[in-house]
């Protein structure tokens, strides 16, 4: 284990004062299991983890991805708690100290990163966000905080392409809107399809000078390691090196752990450490390491634990193992294979170097 490797993390107790109706799944004892997993690492590995102060994200962060309407929304929403914004969405009176903590904390987190002062970091946050489009929110979430520090990191710091892997169960329809006609961000997610919200099709590619920077891989449910870690082997690591980001940001949702009880798939540890090392290594190769990872969903504790202590993992191995180059190789027909193709057939006219049967690590 390297420990001189300095991994951010942002873990604060405000984030559990946005609080869930009774039996909802996005309730404040998600963080519970993150933050067990976290003292456990602390415990084992003293020394390997950065505590980062969160702060909250100020008008002018948010409107760069949110309009002026959605924000004054949200804020009035707040004014009557507990209410909803929608049928899954809700609101009580800390949430709009909540949402901008969850946002300001993103922007942080990768701005100390960019910044040289962490290698990578991980935010144990809440509400989710991907969903949130730019005029209003849903899907438990408020405001777009992967989007948010997307548009910092390039408005602040400067920085000129960014790369936002979405690995939640659900597709991001609001991180795709956000950046589906901007060339500089490339959107890539893996999700189960068709599932909430519907969108995410393959063949949803972008928009006019956008076309090729928006990737979705539509899954079938019932996929697991095999399938994911195939995903990012064949697809996600040839299109994001030829892409070639200057940071990354991952929307890293566990609601594809196999016991999460809102999703039907069946990753395990092994399945998170495995993507986790894959987008590690995509990041030393394209952009000296600078990766940070943000939580969306997962609603198992079991699964937001184990996943937790994967990436950790994964982040801090000092010389990840690399994967045997046909380890993941699809057969014929399977669902790997018809992802692959079905992927390949929407891109490989933008980026020569995927095809059903390449290998990163071939």
């Amino acid at each position: 284990m390297n420990v001189t490797r300095r991994i951010g993390v942002i873990e604060d107790p405000r984030f559990q004062t946005h609080l869930a109706p009774d039996g909802h799944p996005e309730a404040p004892a998600r963080l519970l299991a993150v933050g067990q997993a976290l003292a456990a690492w602390e415990q084992n590995s003293p020394g390997s983890l950065a505590r980062i102060e969160p702060r909250f994200a100020n008008d002018e962060e948010i409107l760069a991805v949110h309009t002026a309407a959605h924000l004054k929304t949200v804020e009035a929403a707040v004014a009557q708690a507990p209410t909803h914004l929608d049928a899954d969405t809700f609101v009580s009176a800390e949430s709009l100290n909540v949402g901008r903590l969850a946002a300001g904390s993103c922007v942080e987190l990768a701005t100390k990163v960019a910044q040289g002062e962490l290698s990578s970091g991980f935010a144990a946050l809440r509400p989710p966000g991907h969903h949130a489009e730019a005029d209003h929110a849903m899907g438990f979430c408020l405001f777009n905080s992967v989007a948010i520090a997307a548009r910092s990191l390039q408005q602040v710091l400067g920085i000129e392409k960014v790369l936002i892997i979405d690995w939640d169960v659900h597709h991001g329809n609001g991180s795709q809107h956000s950046f589906e006609s901007d060339p500089s961000v490339l959107y890539m997610s893996t999700h189960q399809f068709p599932f909430y919200p519907g969108t995410g099709a393959a063949g949803e590619a972008g928009i006019d000078r956008g076309r090729g920077t928006t990737v979705n891989i539509p899954m079938p449910p019932s996929c697991g390691d095999f399938e994911y870690v195939g995903v990012m082997q064949h697809l996600f690591a040839p299109i994001a090196l030829e892409f070639d980001p200057d940071f990354i940001l991952v929307s890293c949702g566990f609601d594809a752990h196999r016991a999460d009880p809102l999703g039907s798939m069946e990753i395990g540890a092994a399945g998170f450490l495995s993507m986790t090392q894959i987008a590690r290594e995509v990041a030393e190769s394209a952009c000296g390491g600078r990766i940070a990872y943000f939580l969306e969903g997962g609603y198992s504790a079991l699964g937001l634990a184990e996943g937790t202590a994967a990436v950790l993992t994964g982040m801090l191995a000092a010389d990840p193992k690399p994967l045997p180059a046909d380890s993941t190789r699809p057969a014929d027909g399977s669902n790997l294979q018809q992802i692959e193709s079905l992927v390949s057939q929407v891109h490989s006219g933008t980026y020569s170097s995927i095809s059903p049967r390449r290998s990163f690590h071939s």
